[in-house]
C-alpha cells in the first residue's frame, strides 16, 4: 500500500504493467494530479497527502488546519499601506485619502504551500496591528485581542487558474484548478472587518459547509 512521499513509478512502468498505452497512464496520471493524489516533487512524482478541507465559517485558517492535525504556516509577499480603489474604501467603510492595510501571505500546512491570501483592513481602525502583528501567526487571533468580535461573513468561491505570479508563490503551474473566495467580513456591531481574496491549490485544499434549512 502506497504511502504520503512514496514515489510514483515512470508512465513506461505502469503502460507495462496494466497492459494500456503510455497516453493512457499519461491522463490517468493527468486526473490524479488534478484531484490532489499525487503531486510532482522535483523532477518525480509522489502520492500526496490528503487534501486540507477548511470549513466556510468565520474560524481563522489556524484553527482549521489545527482541527485536522496539520501545522499551519505563513510566508509574508507583501505588508504595505495603500489608498485603496473606491470599492474597497466603500466595504470597509473609510473616507477617502485614507489609508488601507494590504497584507499578502502564502499559507502553509506542514510546510506545503496551500493558498495565497490578500488581507484588507482600515489602516486607522487596525494601526496597532502595523506595530505588534507577527504576519506568521493568526490575524483573526490578533484582532481578537484588540477586542472585536465577528459577527457574520458574506462569502463567494470560484474556480479560476492562477496567474504566473500566483502559480509561482504556490509552486503551481498556471493549468492547475485553484479555487478563489472572496469575503467581506463584520464585527457584531455590523461594521466592517476586512475585506479577502484567498487563492487556493484545488489539489491540496477542499471546502465544506454546514447547511441548515
Amino acid at each position: 500500500m502506497s504511502e504520503v512521499g512514496d514515489a510514483v513509478p515512470p508512465e513506461r512502468e505502469l503502460a507495462e504493467r496494466f497492459t494500456v498505452s503510455r497516453e493512457t497512464v499519461r491522463q490517468a496520471l493527468h486526473e490524479l494530479l488534478v484531484e490532489g493524489r499525487i503531486e510532482r516533487r522535483g523532477r518525480g512524482t509522489v502520492v500526496a497527502a490528503p487534501k486540507l478541507v477548511q470549513p466556510l465559517s468565520l474560524r481563522s485558517y489556524t484553527e482549521g488546519a489545527q482541527s485536522h492535525g496539520r501545522e499551519p504556516g505563513r510566508l509574508l509577499v507583501t505588508w504595505e499601506n495603500i489608498e485603496g480603489t473606491a470599492d474597497l474604501r466603500a466595504d470597509l467603510e473609510v473616507p477617502d485619502g485614507a489609508e488601507v492595510i494590504h497584507l499578502e501571505r502564502v499559507l502553509l500546512a506542514d510546510g506545503a504551500r496551500l493558498g495565497l491570501e490578500s488581507t484588507y483592513l482600515s489602516a486607522s481602525r487596525f494601526e496597532v496591528l502595523t506595530r505588534t502583528f507577527d504576519p506568521s501567526t493568526s490575524l483573526y487571533a490578533a484582532i481578537r485581542a484588540q477586542g472585536v468580535v465577528f459577527g457574520h461573513a458574506r462569502e463567494r468561491v470560484e474556480t479560476v487558474l492562477a496567474s504566473p505570479r500566483e502559480a509561482g508563490l504556490l509552486e503551481s503551474t498556471t493549468a492547475m484548478p485553484m479555487l478563489l473566495l472572496h469575503r467581506h467580513t463584520f464585527d457584531d456591531d455590523g461594521r466592517p472587518v476586512e475585506r479577502v481574496r484567498s487563492l487556493y491549490r484545488g489539489d491540496r485544499v477542499a471546502f465544506e459547509a454546514l447547511l441548515r434549512e
